[in-house]
């Protein structure tokens, strides 16, 4: 019970300090992305030019990078802040969205993992193509992988660029490469909404912004994103519906309904 009581502690901790989170991220979730942060109690700046990135990482408590609408000019943007981070000891995180889909978006992340970056996101099939043990085709932004598939993956890429990995999915699986937690929380419906998967990303930001125990930041983020879609699915007709009643849900959520539905064990 103590690690639920520091995950709602961490909750806490992100409404009273609102850290501000840089993120560069995809055209198809920036709203959305922006709207969870402001309402978990974070900050959010989605800033993508060259000539400022720099300065933003410098000012922000975490960056966030998203390759989801990865284009050559944003290339070089994310490199820059991905090099400016590691550099200025910030904390970031990667979203390898759509890794192994092609050649291009394969070289960007192998750069970008050069940066050594505190958190990589990503779904099982991401995650087993980043860290090059998989062969099989990705469909598209979505794992044809579950998650524990994906655990060797992640240990790999963790004793590579000494970084942690969060496995996305039905189960979310967190790991250092040492000690790992599973998070059962969540709803199928989520799948069906476009970027929920990046909001939760953009909510890590906000978590390793202020939060020292860097495991309980990932680990918080991801129960807070489980038990909000959760708790909107009861109100929801279906996706539509969902994604207002996920955002009004990170902003409105209790304690008592925090401990009712948190579903997570160490493996």
């Amino acid at each position: 019970m103590a690690m639920e009581k520091n995950l709602w502690r961490h909750i806490q901790s992100v409404k009273s300090k609102s850290p501000l989170v840089h993120n560069i991220t995809n055209y198809v979730v920036m709203n959305n992305t922006a709207n969870a942060l402001l309402a978990a109690g974070a900050s959010p700046i989605m800033a993508h030019a060259k000539s400022e990135v720099r300065d933003m990482v410098a000012l922000a408590n975490a960056t966030v990078i998203n390759i989801g609408t990865l284009d050559e000019y944003w290339g070089e943007t994310i490199l820059l802040a991905a090099e400016t981070a590691h550099a200025l000891g910030k904390p970031w995180v990667l979203d390898p969205v759509g890794a192994g889909a092609t050649p291009f978006r394969d070289k960007t992340l192998q750069q970008l993992l050069a940066f050594k970056p505190t958190v990589v996101k990503g779904n099982a099939s991401e995650i087993m193509a980043l860290a090059q043990t998989s062969q099989e085709p990705t469909k598209g932004v979505d794992s044809t992988a579950t998650s524990d598939e994906a655990v060797a993956a992640a240990h790999t890429i963790c004793s590579t660029y000494g970084t942690m990995v969060c496995i996305s999915g039905a189960k979310d699986i967190i790991t250092d490469g040492t000690q790992a937690v599973q998070i059962e929380n969540g709803h199928p419906l989520m799948a069906k909404v476009t970027g929920t998967g990046c909001t939760a990303s953009a909510l890590i930001g906000a978590f390793i912004g202020v939060t020292e125990n860097k495991t309980e930041a990932v680990t918080a983020a991801m129960v807070l994103m489980g038990i909000a879609g959760e708790l909107a699915e009861k109100r929801s007709n279906g996706p539509g519906t969902l994604q207002l009643h996920l955002i009004d849900t990170l902003y409105t959520l209790s304690e008592k309904e925090f401990f009712d539905h948190i579903k997570i064990c160490n493996l």
